[in-house]
């Protein structure tokens, strides 16, 4: 599940009325049911007659569901808003701090012998997958201490999204079906985030890679798997080999802000008529390119000329936040 930009990761409970909730699920069926609701026993043997109906094991569905109930705390953090909404300022400086430019950089050459070669197979330069896995999970040293089947169990028992958590619960039993991962290994987001990659399950049944060729999509240990599973997604959300994500520039003074949108593509040339330069003062690149203007922070806030690759890493987070600091880091990682 991706963050929107208030949130980064901070989670704690923080409302009142998660304390009831909690009692609901803590009471089990009888509570449930007395409030006409499907007690969470007769939930689960319903999403066993589906599992089943799609292929799914009897065994594995047993040995996925062994113990799991409600978990009260993936309730709180589904319910729960932040006390403290982050400014852009403050979110870069959480999300890249030169301590994570210095090591994506460490990690870059270290992997270079990996990055490389899935670099030119994708056609994503390694710096932006680094930049992606050093953001989604501190290059793998936080990948979320929730069993995801019972993550992914607990929301689609609540009713709030349901629908969307079944078919990502059901997803997660085809992966562990298939072999890719064992239940106790499958950890991630309290909303079902898989891996180092932080994919959800359908996610990972779309753009996982088995690149090691050993007959598993592991984006929990193989880095080789983690790093392709990445270009991968990029590419098939629209990845454009030879382009970048985009560049600060300066507004000229009295700018119309009704031009920082998405949705207003101009050509280079024509930003550069509007009185568009770059960061230093310079002219813009004279390249065949469209881009928009965006201003993560608001007005008065630092702008950014933003190519169709910046609107692919938007596929991946739709957060202006999220993927300004995704090129940011990338470009400072690759010493840009």
């Amino acid at each position: 599940m991706k963050r929107r930009e208030s949130r980064i990761g901070l989670r704690s409970a923080r409302m009142a009325a998660s304390a009831a909730l909690i009692g609901v699920l803590l009471a089990g069926g009888a509570m449930a049911q007395e409030e006409g609701v499907e007690s969470f026993a007769e939930w689960r043997e319903g999403v066993r007659s589906e599992a089943l109906s799609q292929g799914i094991s009897a065994a594995t569905f047993d040995a996925a569901f062994a113990g799991i109930e409600p978990i009260p705390r993936v309730i709180e953090l589904d319910r729960s808003q932040p006390e403290v909404t982050l400014t852009f300022a403050e979110y870069l400086e959480r999300v890249v701090p030169e301590s994570r430019v210095a090591q994506g950089r460490e990690l870059l050459a270290k992997h270079r012998d990996l990055l490389e070669p899935i670099g030119r197979e994708y056609g994503v330069p390694p710096r932006f997958i680094v930049a992606l896995w050093g953001i989604e999970t501190s290059f793998g040293r936080f990948l979320g201490g929730f069993p995801v089947i019972g993550a992914l169990a607990t929301l689609a028992h609540d009713g709030r999204r349901s629908a969307y958590f079944r078919g990502e619960l059901l997803h997660a039993l085809r992966i562990l079906e298939d072999g890719h991962i064992t239940p106790d290994a499958m950890v991630g987001s309290w909303a079902g985030a898989m891996g180092q990659s932080q994919f959800m399950p359908s996610s990972f049944v779309r753009y996982a890679v088995d690149h090691d060729g050993d007959g598993k999509r592991d984006i929990w240990g193989t880095q080789e798997d983690v790093f392709a599973s990445a270009a991968n997604y990029l590419v098939q959300a629209g990845w454009r080999n030879g382009e970048t994500w985009g560049r600060q520039v300066q507004l000229p003074a009295g700018f119309d802000q009704e031009l920082a949108d998405l949705k207003v593509k101009k050509t280079l040339a024509e930003w550069q008529a509007l009185g568009l330069r770059r960061a230093d003062g310079s002219d813009l690149p004279q390249a065949a390119m469209s881009g928009s203007v965006v201003l993560p922070g608001g007005e008065g806030g630092p702008a950014y000329l933003v190519y169709d690759n910046y609107r692919t890493i938007m596929r991946w987070n739709r957060s202006f936040y999220f993927a300004t600091s995704v090129g940011l880091l990338a470009d400072r990682i690759g010493r840009r």
